[in-house]
């Protein structure tokens, strides 16, 4: 591996960690909202035990993200196609959680089942991570 692909790899890798944080946190964010406005739940032991439950399924979803950025990141990058802007890229990860999560809560028709859910998720990651990536320059 050539020193400039293993610095893209070490971006790449930067990448999907904080791709996983952004999605992280909107996560949490939205089970905060849910748990503690939206649900009627008369225990504390029972709250906690939602709270901890909901943040376990955030933060695999999340971890799914990071990987989905990872091997997009990595296919991208064998191809000389470095990303960019990742700082940005991994908000923008996270806003689309929030908004599609906010959203589905907010509007439960638009729930739609976790299986399309991680589809959409993992489809709008590598389409994220593609739109980050540096354009080819012709000569």
């Amino acid at each position: 591996m050539s020193p400039d692909a293993g610095s893209h790899m070490r971006i790449v890798i930067y990448y999907a960690a904080w791709t996983i944080v952004c999605a992280a946190v909107a996560g949490v964010l939205i089970v905060l909202i849910h748990t503690l406005a939206f649900s009627d739940i008369s225990t504390r032991s029972g709250l906690l035990a939602t709270l901890f439950g909901d943040v376990m399924t955030v933060l695999a979803v999340a971890a799914g993200q990071g990987a989905v950025a990872l091997a997009t990141g990595s296919v991208l990058a064998q191809y000389g196609r470095p990303l960019a802007r990742t700082v940005l890229l991994g908000l923008l990860i996270g806003a689309f959680d929030f908004v599609m999560t906010f959203l589905q809560m907010a509007v439960p028709r638009l729930e739609l089942g976790w299986g399309a859910d991680i589809v959409i998720l993992a489809a709008a990651t590598a389409l994220i991570t593609v739109y980050g990536a540096e354009r080819r320059r012709v000569a």
